[in-house]
């Protein structure tokens, strides 16, 4: 019986050390540490084809299928998308608004229409919306290898 309690305690004990943990890691665990503010990632990256980096910034939209890609804020209203490398990992569909710290490699990269309305679609987006997407889009996008989700 003194067993059972010293066990029940030290797991009460580590639940509520978790709670009071106000992140979430998604992927490779990483550190917040010496992350770049989203809206200086193209200036950071200048003339770079691709750039391993950290970034930091404020999530604007999430797949709605089932997390697999999220748009975080950047500089002049834009947002850059971010995708997790090789699918092998998802972050919560209700983070929108929340701040993110991600790691990985920074590409410029030109997405096609097919592929900018298959986000569209996974955001919920109407098709009056999706219908209204014509032009390729040339934009930094991010292949996550870890996210860390602050709440």
């Amino acid at each position: 019986m003194k067993h059972l309690a010293s066990w029940a305690l030290a797991l009460g004990l580590s639940f509520g050390a978790l709670a009071q943990d106000n992140v979430s890691y998604h992927g490779k665990k990483i550190t917040a540490e010496n992350a770049t503010p989203s809206a200086e990632l193209a200036t950071k990256m200048g003339d770079k084809k691709e750039l391993n980096t950290k970034v930091e910034g404020t999530v604007e939209s999430v797949c709605q299928v089932k997390g697999c890609w999220m748009r975080v804020k950047t500089a002049d209203h834009q947002t850059m998308l971010v995708r997790f490398r090789d699918y092998g990992f998802f972050v919560p569909k209700d983070i929108a608004g929340k701040q993110v710290v991600f790691e990985g490699t920074a590409e410029t990269k030109t997405t096609s229409v097919a592929e900018l309305r298959h986000y569209a679609e996974d955001a919920g987006k109407s098709k009056e919306e999706i219908a209204k997407i014509t032009q390729p889009e040339n934009a930094i996008t991010f292949m996550a290898d870890g996210v860390i989700v602050k709440k």
